[in-house]
């Protein structure tokens, strides 16, 4: 068996991996971290677009169907706390949307501060 000379450095690779192992996963959860908060206002901006536009509908539109669209296509994690608003305000239907941002998984836990929103605002349909 071969004796290790003084200064020689095999093994110095997998040392230095180990060590940045932590470094390297906490990077990669800021970065997920940051996903899902792009996501999430994302999932406000549609959800108020498609609240909105329902909202407008001549015969089946209203509050109602405006919080029912706006909800309808969001995803599990994100609808129970979702804030649905719905209004008519001078010949435009507004929807805003409140959703809680997750904290690294979906469902399991939300910051426990603000949350993100989405707004729009759609012309209300003339009856014909």
């Amino acid at each position: 068996m071969r004796r290790a000379r003084p200064g020689d450095d095999r093994g110095q690779v997998s040392v230095e991996l180990l060590g940045l192992t932590p470094l390297i996963l906490v990077a990669l959860a800021v970065v997920w971290q940051f996903v899902l908060i792009g996501y999430t206002y994302a999932l406000a901006a549609n959800a108020a677009d498609k609240g909105a536009r329902a909202g407008t509908a001549t015969r089946t539109g209203g509050e109602g169907a405006c919080a029912a669209a706006a909800k309808k296509d969001l995803p599990g994690a994100w609808q129970g706390g979702a804030d649905i608003t719905c209004g008519a305000q001078g010949g435009l239907f507004t929807a805003r949307i409140g959703l809680k941002v997750p904290v690294l998984f979906p469902g399991v836990a939300d910051f426990p501060w603000g949350t993100v929103t989405g707004s729009a605002g759609a012309a209300e349909e003339e009856g014909t």
